[in-house]
């Protein structure tokens, strides 16, 4: 018989979030793998466990490395538990690599589902929850992050993206940029925290709220693109695909994005596009 992996969410804010499960696995589990060893004391402690298992440090740096050596844990009959500093394993935090790596050796993988950033933050925001994406860091170098959320700009779900305080006023300019500046959004800051708080409006105003610098741990949530007549009548989509040839689009490709920008099979474009030639 082999371990089970279990992945355990932490709380994302205060101690008293974490559920009884929690409670039970940090105090039973033989091996556990924590992003960070003293925040799992420190957690475990406020929450008044005693901790026996085998504590590894699992992280960003070693993730990789470690991985072989826990999957032997797992085969050799003990459970291991990974947490990380808050929410959900493998969710912008270490922990992917090692489920595939369970997977991969036949080892069952359960959840401790429990706090989430990105299902929190989407909630207060006040934008729409019915079909949402989660897009982790933008890029930290100003090229990347402008092609980045610039191949975002015409997505249509609610995006949620988690940023660091010091990189924020940068990154609500670029959104701003590339989504434009009347594009609603929620600056979520210190969720389930004390001095939690959320700040709602379009990117023109939240960036000029945080052109002076924020604190705190921050989501933030960001509206989909608003929903855009398509073209219909054979001559436009002709004369779409035309205006893309003269900018120096291959033909074939112009084609393509006329029908995806449209909702329309690229046939119907390429039979448009012929029946203009004739």
């Amino acid at each position: 018989m082999t371990g089970t992996l279990l992945l355990a969410a932490a709380p994302i804010g205060r101690a008293e979030d974490a559920s009884a499960r929690l409670r039970a696995a940090l105090a039973d589990a033989p091996v556990i793998a924590a992003e960070d060893t003293r925040r799992l004391r420190r957690l475990a402690g406020d929450l008044g466990v005693d901790i026996a298992a085998r504590v590894v440090s699992y992280n960003d740096l070693n993730e990789r490395a470690r991985a072989a050596g826990l999957v032997e844990d797992l085969l050799a009959g003990r459970d291991v538990l990974v947490i990380t500093d808050a929410g959900m394993p493998g969710v912008s935090d270490p922990g992917y690599r090692l489920v595939i790596a369970a997977v991969a050796a036949g080892v069952p993988v359960t959840v401790l589902p429990g706090p989430s950033a990105v299902t929190t933050a989407l909630a207060v925001s006040g934008l729409p929850t019915d079909r949402f994406c989660f897009e982790g860091f933008p890029p930290r170098k100003p090229g990347e992050r402008a092609r980045r959320l610039a191949a975002l700009a015409d997505e249509p779900r609610t995006m949620v993206f988690f940023e660091s305080p010091r990189r924020l006023p940068a990154t609500l300019a670029a959104m701003a940029e590339a989504f434009g500046a009347d594009r609603p959004a929620a600056v979520c800051r210190e969720l389930t925290k004390t001095y939690e708080e959320v700040r709602r409006g379009t990117f023109g105003d939240l960036a000029e709220w945080a052109r002076d610098g924020v604190l705190g741990e921050i989501t933030l949530v960001v509206g989909g693109a608003p929903e855009r007549p398509g073209l219909s009548d054979p001559a436009d989509l002709a004369a779409a695909v035309a205006a893309r040839e003269e900018a120096g689009t291959p033909r074939k490709q112009a084609i393509a994005e006329v029908a995806r920008e449209n909702g329309i099979p690229k046939r119907t474009v390429y039979d448009a596009v012929v029946q203009a030639r004739k």
